[in-house]
């Protein structure tokens, strides 16, 4: 439901609201971080993309965890969706450029170092997942990841009871099983990235049941390691 065009403002913010709280308290934003540190260069300034950015609370935390370590960083915000990028203008410092588009649709005029989307992919078929593995790799200087949902069945009806308890926002009772349900297999992480002819990539998972997945633009790209958790 959140990918309609005529879900009213306060709806929506309020689906960020809590999407937020859970990325917080189960871990999400803490996967985040990870990526990010598999793939920055502390000693180097970075400019970090994420597609899908929402309100923005991933890129947030990016900024929290940069600052502690004085890791100096740019970022670039990519949403389709105006709602999204108004509130994540709001939030976020002026080092950061919001663009409102379809992330297929930009052309970023310098490569960031890091390009990494998160609980987005599960919106996308798997031939538009492959394209998008390819888009991210393109465009990307050092490398991207992903954090996303992985599709099991404890994950399911463990978020479907937890929403449905605790949930104010009927986006997240409708669209949090949904997400589980669209999620994805290490099995097809592995044939899409093959798909996308892409190697030199971990795949990891994480609580609560989620994947992330790295890939180092790196130029030894036949390591042992691909591939595998």
């Amino acid at each position: 439901m959140l990918d309609r065009p005529d879900i009213p403002f306060e709806d929506i913010k309020r689906n960020m609201q809590e999407l937020n709280f859970i990325n917080t308290w189960l871990g999400g934003h803490a996967i985040t971080v990870t990526g990010v540190e598999a793939l920055v260069n502390p000693q180097k300034t970075v400019t970090i993309c994420e597609i899908g950015c929402g309100g923005g609370d991933n890129l947030a935390a990016i900024q929290k965890w940069c600052d502690k370590r004085n890791i100096a960083v740019a970022f670039i915000g990519i949403d389709i969706n105006p709602h999204c990028i108004e509130v994540a203008s709001k939030r976020l410092l002026s080092n950061t450029q919001l663009i409102e588009s379809d992330y297929k649709e930009v052309v970023l005029e310098t490569q960031p170092d890091i390009i990494f989307s998160s609980l987005f992919c599960h919106h996308f078929s798997d031939r538009e997942m492959v394209k998008q593995l390819q888009w991210m790799k393109t465009n990307a200087r050092l490398g991207f990841f992903i954090n996303d949902l992985h599709r099991h069945k404890v994950a399911y009806y463990s978020i479907k009871v937890l929403t449905t308890l605790f949930s104010n926002s009927y986006l997240v009772k409708h669209d949090a099983p949904l997400s589980v349900a669209r999620g994805f297999t290490k099995d097809e992480w592995l044939q899409f990235f093959n798909i996308a002819g892409i190697n030199n990539f971990s795949i990891e998972w994480k609580w609560a049941f989620r994947w992330l997945i790295v890939f180092k633009n790196a130029e030894d790209r036949h390591s042992p390691e691909n591939g595998k958790e």
